[in-house]
């Protein structure tokens, strides 16, 4: 059974579990609309309405990780897109934390997903509303441990397939602890830059090529790095461009065996 680590409840958070949910980050909007104030996790076994970016859907295979986070204001609504950054770092040092062996073979992909060996092997998901000024946040996180989907339009893996031995408990129980420290390194995106860093550090493609298709355009060009607000910087042929929200296809990358 999931449980939070000493450090999230020493730090106020809460946890509710489930059998089985149509989406954790619907379920922590709704909380947070029933009056739910406290930072709250919910993660369930078996999810039969997740989702990703632009509506997509989540295959739900129990064993993997689906688990979302509550935050009730947790900055300000400028800063509240570099979540995604903050919650990708978490999950980075907590895998890190099981399995040092990772550490030259998962990187993070703009803007949400992390790569095992290059292929999909983790998503996450933020979703914000406002209710009379306050802004409630749900960070979705979904990870394939021990299985993976086989009929995607991209390379996924899982973290078993590639001969990884931790459990879906294991992995919430040390992201509960590093999502502790790296909310307080953001700081309500007083310390974005600290984040932008850390992330940048374990970037997928960085400083090589890539394409983005967004607005119905497609460029192309370097991965040169992110800018202030967490924006892709792309230098292409004709310029630097600055993305703000898009889809990244990048040359794959050699496999670590």
């Amino acid at each position: 059974m999931a449980k939070l680590s000493q450090a999230a409840a020493a730090a106020g958070f809460r946890l509710a579990t489930f059998d089985e949910t149509g989406s954790t980050n619907a379920v922590a909007l709704e909380r947070a609309a029933g009056g739910e104030v406290h930072p709250t996790w919910f993660v369930t076994d078996r999810q039969t309405a997740g989702r990703g970016r632009r509506g997509r859907s989540w295959t739900s295979q129990e064993g993997n990780l689906f688990a979302s986070l509550l935050l009730v204001d947790p900055a300000p609504v400028v800063h509240v897109a570099e979540l995604c950054f903050v919650a990708a770092l978490a999950l980075d040092d907590a895998l890190l934390t099981l399995a040092p062996d990772v550490a030259e073979r998962f990187r993070l992909k703009w803007p949400n997903d992390g790569l095992l060996d290059g292929a999909k092997v983790a998503g996450i998901l933020i979703e914000a509303t406002t209710r009379a000024s306050t802004t409630h946040v749900a960070i979705g996180i979904g990870v394939n441990i021990a299985h993976h989907p086989g009929d995607t339009p991209y390379p996924t893996t899982s973290f078993a397939a590639k001969g990884f031995d931790f459990s879906r408990d294991q992995l919430f129980e040390a992201l509960s602890a590093s999502m502790v420290r790296a909310l307080a390194l953001w700081n309500r995106g007083e310390r974005f830059a600290q984040i932008r860093a850390g992330w940048l550090a374990r970037a997928a493609g960085l400083g090589g090529p890539l394409f983005v298709h967004a607005d119905g355009k497609r460029a192309e060009g370097i991965f040169a790095g992110l800018d202030a607000h967490g924006r892709l910087i792309l230098d292409t042929p004709d310029g630097r461009q600055f993305i703000t929200a898009g889809e990244v296809l990048m040359a794959p990358e050699k496999t670590v065996h």
